[in-house]
């Protein structure tokens, strides 16, 4: 391979690195999370108020946390475009 092409390859990788770095500490994917996941948690809790059990009440920040994260992949792309 060619040394220049090398390098801009490696200088592209790290461009990717570093935002994605911005993306997991930016408070925008933070409170993102948060309002998400209060959102689910209060959906569901709201359709299984009338059961006691353990087990289903134990799934209501699985969901909100997975919900939340695949969700955010369409706001990162409108993020991606305010930032870079």
């Amino acid at each position: 391979m060619d040394v220049n092409k090398e390098i801009k390859e490696i200088k592209q990788r790290n461009k990717r690195v570093e935002l994605d770095k911005k993306w997991e500490t930016s408070w925008t994917r933070k409170i993102l999370i948060c309002i998400i996941t209060y959102i689910i948690v209060v959906i569901y809790s709201y359709l299984i108020n009338e059961y006691k059990n353990i087990f289903l009440s134990s799934l209501v920040p699985v969901l909100g946390f997975i919900i939340s994260t695949l969700s955010l992949k369409f706001i990162r792309k409108i993020w991606e475009k305010v930032v870079v």
